[in-house]
């Protein structure tokens, strides 16, 4: 019993002097010489800083610095001497001087270093514009040509000097003054911390100043300057630092600004800006969805609407191939009873037919007549089948399957069509719908001709690598229906399958009007070689 007694006393006293000595810093021999020799460490500040730090009326240094610096100091158990200055100007000086072993509060900059070495920083505070509170937020501070109030020999002041030639700088002597200058539209905006706004604000009532801007890349990384030539005081003070939780800086910076009351309130908007967002976007989304419903089901019915004038339009060119076709075969059967005929003269007069030139000859047209009349047929069922499947084929080809469709149009319209191959032009896609353009195109070629009363009207297609190049004498298009044509806005259905016959092979068709008629040019998009 007694045992366990010893036990749990030596415990709790191993728990209670581990928790009184656990911000003991733990030196070397080096480091410990050097206090011993040196006993006190100088330190210049800022004399009027608030809230980070000043130097009060009594003489005293206060403030978020002074308490940091405190902390460190009894972490370390330095003796730190305040050396007081009139301004910040003079604690530089000083500073230059080796008057004080340290800077207390400060950004780390290149001129700087040229006689202090730094610290890791012992706090963080973004910086922000400030201006009257009719100016806009500015969101870009490189694009705008404003005067901004400073304080002389301070790190924002250097590397906005720097990185802001568009900025013209007013150098002040106090952050008041600088605040003073905007209030007053001596200056359009200063630049001061987080911390140093709210709280200068607040306390001078300028309340017809805001915050106007948040510069990336320009926050304030506060450490201790120290002399140069004594880096191990630098490496001393570091030790320190490491130890500094984000409890200790934030139970110190509550005690100069409610930073707890101004997060929370913070909290707060930004959730009631989060909900009222979710509302837009849901909404947003809901709009969306009826909206693109609204499209899909409009599109889908334009789409029938096309179908239906496809097939009229496709079922119109059908009747006009029916009657060239009625008229070939007409022809060709009235050849063939032509020559029926004479070959039974010559049979009822006796003659030897076995050695009779005229009579094989007579057989041989027929035969010839017959296959013409048959080949009519296939080409028109060809074209009327509905066909997906792509094929290779030649442009040439494709063209003249098209001619013998209508020859008899073209022989009564008495037009002539002159092809000319620069170049054996072999095309991978539906042949079906390629003979839908070739036709559509003569068979406007023709309707024109008759309209104007063309005599001898003409059509010259010329095939080359990458292009087919289709002109006819038809006095082409008037101004108005070619614009139409041009805007997409033309009322016959031939020229917009053609377009989209096109558009489905990556090819493109450009019309405009020739000298004596209209040319269409037909050209790989691709390759865009015309």
């Amino acid at each position: 019993m007694k045992k366990n007694f010893l036990l749990l006393l030596f415990l709790f006293l191993f728990v209670f002097l581990s928790s009184l000595f656990a911000d003991n810093i733990e030196l070397n021999e080096e480091e410990l010489s050097y206090l011993k020799v040196k006993k006190i460490i100088t330190m210049c500040v800022d004399p009027d800083w608030e809230p980070f730090e000043k130097i009060n009326e009594n003489g005293l240094h206060e403030g978020i610095s002074a308490d940091l610096i405190k902390l460190i100091s009894d972490k370390l158990n330095l003796k730190i001497k305040l050396i007081p200055t009139k301004n910040w100007d003079e604690s530089i000086d000083f500073s230059k001087g080796k008057k004080c072993d340290i800077l207390s509060f400060l950004n780390e900059t290149a001129k700087r270093k040229e006689w202090l070495t730094f610290t890791k920083p012992i706090f963080k505070d973004p910086n922000v514009l400030i201006g009257r509170s009719e100016k806009s937020y500015i969101d870009d501070i490189s694009k705008e040509n404003l005067s901004i109030a400073l304080p002389r020999q301070t790190a924002m002041g250097e590397r906005f000097a720097k990185d802001f030639p568009n900025l013209t700088i007013i150098p002040t002597s106090s952050e008041d003054e600088a605040f003073k200058l905007v209030e007053e539209r001596k200056a359009d905006i200063t630049l001061r911390s987080m911390i140093i706004t709210a709280y200068t604000i607040k306390k001078n009532g300028l309340f017809n100043l805001k915050i106007i801007g948040q510069p990336k890349g320009y926050e304030n990384y506060l450490r201790i300057g120290v002399r140069n030539d004594e880096p191990i005081l630098r490496d001393i003070l570091n030790k320190a630092i490491t130890t500094i939780t984000q409890k200790d800086t934030d139970d110190i910076v509550n005690e100069y600004v409610t930073i707890i009351i101004e997060e929370t309130s913070k909290f707060i908007t930004d959730l009631w800006v989060l909900w009222v967002l979710l509302i837009a976007f849901f909404m947003i989304l809901l709009w969306n969805y009826m909206l693109n419903q609204k499209v899909k089901k409009e599109i889908k019915k334009k789409q029938q609407q096309q179908l239906i004038l496809i097939e009229q339009k496709r079922k119109a060119e059908i009747g006009e191939l029916l009657g060239n076709i009625s008229h070939q075969w007409k022809n060709g059967l009235s050849q063939i009873s032509s020559l029926n005929l004479e070959m039974i003269f010559m049979y009822e007069l006796k003659e030897k037919l076995s050695d009779n030139k005229e009579f094989y000859q007579r057989l041989k047209d027929t035969e010839n007549s017959i296959k013409f009349m048959v080949e009519t047929m296939n080409t028109f069922l060809g074209y009327y089948k509905i066909d997906d499947d792509f094929s290779n084929f030649k442009i040439k080809e494709n063209i003249k399957q098209v001619l013998k469709l209508i020859d008899v149009e073209i022989k009564n319209s008495k037009l002539e069509v002159k092809i000319v191959e620069n170049f054996s032009l072999n095309m991978t896609a539906n042949k079906n719908e390629w003979m839908h353009i070739w036709l559509n195109l003569i068979t406007n070629s023709i309707k024109s001709a008759k309209i104007e009363n063309i005599i001898k009207p003409q059509i010259n297609i010329t095939i080359n690598e990458n292009s087919v190049i289709f002109t006819d004498n038809c006095k082409g298009f008037e101004n108005k229906v070619l614009e139409n044509i041009l805007n997409n806005e033309q009322r016959g259905l031939g020229l917009k399958m053609s377009f989209e016959i096109l558009r489905k092979n990556n090819w493109i068709m450009t019309i405009q009007n020739s000298e004596n008629g209209a040319k269409f040019i037909l050209y790989d998009k691709n390759k865009n070689v015309i």
